[in-house]
């Protein structure tokens, strides 16, 4: 009697096992259909390659619709935005934090007051009275390191997450 006992328990068990694969399998197709799509993920993050530009250019580049500045910045610029006196900005923000490599500045390239674009990528564009940005919409200035200095934004240019893969090439998200 105890080997139809043993033999009952095993195909109870395994009955519940296979019912437990097959609803599995029922049900695998609901959630992976609630999973981002493709062209989401690839506007996840964005690999930009930078070693074409010579020092004191500016790329602008898209990420998740949205301009990011890159900027490599001169000497000058770079001690003119260390020299600040961070007790006297609205968004108190050492240049050493918004950079990985003192060269190469990389933010969101969207004013934090209503989110206009500000101009200062291009070579005629105004860069406002700090050298960096300006929002002509509503008289935002922000200076080289993208730190608000004068006009009703609240915050500074948002740094957006980014690594070096390498020399040349950084990863934005």
């Amino acid at each position: 009697m105890s080997k139809k006992k043993s033999r009952r328990d095993f195909i109870v068990i395994a009955s519940y096992s296979m019912g437990a694969v097959g609803a599995g399998a029922a049900i695998w197709p609901i959630i992976n259909q609630m999973n981002p799509a493709a062209d989401t993920l690839a506007m996840a993050s964005t690999e930009v390659n930078i070693g074409a530009l010579e020092i004191g250019q500016a790329l602008t580049v898209k990420w998740r619709g949205k301009p990011v500045f890159i900027r490599r910045r001169t000497e000058n610029e770079i001690n003119d935005s260390r020299q600040v006196d961070i007790n006297s900005l609205r968004d108190p923000q050492a240049d050493e934090e918004r950079v990985q490599k003192d060269e190469w500045l990389i933010v969101m390239g969207v004013c934090t007051h209503l989110g206009c674009v500000p101009l200062g990528q291009k070579t005629g564009d105004g860069k406002g009275d700090y050298g960096g940005w300006f929002c002509p919409c509503h008289g935002s200035h922000y200076d080289i390191s993208g730190r608000i200095r004068k006009g009703p934004a609240p915050e500074n240019l948002e740094v957006p997450p980014y690594s070096f893969i390498s020399d040349n090439v950084i990863k934005i998200g």
